[in-house]
């Protein structure tokens, strides 16, 4: 039975130090050379993940913002891909017109990816976010927000405030409401109905012609993946839910429990 194991980034593979280690590299490298068959999947771009995952150079595919995209961690090919639609794109932004709230939207603008923000309209929460993403990236503009073919809205402000917005468009769009583990800025994160962890996990493990699906996890975005999983496993530090939706619960992501996990059960 061919085995697709899918592991969660932040506070899951990665360690503290916001990477993975020499021995988490090691092991997976190692395992996929013996024919696992492996991705990980996360809030990320290619562009924040692969700094964090550096050292981890294994021909896998990445599943990058939660699930729109899936892509080659070797080659950058985009393999599968979830846009808005023009006509979501043109009510999200009506709606938040409408709130006077002006989010960080990702887009591929003449076939770049580029993510498109308003200098002097935006929080100072996302601010300080672009402040920290120093790559070509960077779309600043002065109106035209919702340029290209549009995958990702992102909006980091009070938690009150996107409160409001989550209960608004929670019903139309996949949206992820929740606080940042490293800033704590609260963000809402908000993507088409297709691209979800589970959903890309599934797009996956059909195009690798997979049975078996085993996850790992420890935050609340990671349920949708747990659901669908035919094993799922906690690390320690997960979220209570999750671990109440689990196969069971193993180590710490600073004792490198996803590595030692496969290690120990990946049988080959």
């Amino acid at each position: 039975m061919k085995t697709l194991y899918v592991s969660d980034l932040d506070g899951t593979l990665l360690n503290s130090q916001q990477q993975t280690s020499t021995y988490t590299n090691q092991t997976i490298e190692k395992l996929v050379d013996q024919g696992m068959l492996f991705s990980y999947a996360t809030a990320r771009s290619y562009y924040s993940a692969k700094p964090a995952t550096k050292g981890l150079s294994a021909k896998i595919p990445l599943i990058l913002y939660n699930g729109a995209f899936i892509i080659d961690n070797q080659s950058q090919e985009i393999l599968v891909s979830n846009f808005f639609l023009k006509e979501e794109v043109n009510d999200l932004a009506h709606y938040f017109n409408q709130k006077d709230f002006y989010p960080i939207v990702y887009a591929f603008i003449n076939e770049q990816e580029k993510f498109s923000y308003i200098p002097g309209k935006s929080t100072k929460q996302q601010l300080d976010f672009i402040s920290t993403r120093n790559d070509k990236r960077k779309n600043p503009t002065e109106n035209d927000l919702y340029q290209g073919d549009v995958f990702y809205v992102s909006c980091i402000a009070s938690k009150k405030q996107l409160e409001s917005f989550y209960h608004d468009l929670k019903d139309r769009y996949q949206c992820l409401f929740s606080k940042d583990i490293y800033s704590q800025d609260w963000w809402l994160e908000i993507l088409p109905q297709k691209a979800t962890k589970a959903h890309a996990i599934l797009q996956l493990k059909d195009y690798l012609k997979c049975e078996k699906v085993v996850a790992f996890g420890d935050g609340l975005n990671d349920l949708s993946m747990f659901e669908i999983a035919n094993e799922s496993y906690a690390v320690e530090n997960a979220c209570k839910e999750l671990k109440e939706k689990a196969t069971g619960v193993i180590g710490r992501h600073d004792q490198d429990a996803v590595a030692h996990w496969l290690e120990k059960n990946y049988k080959g």
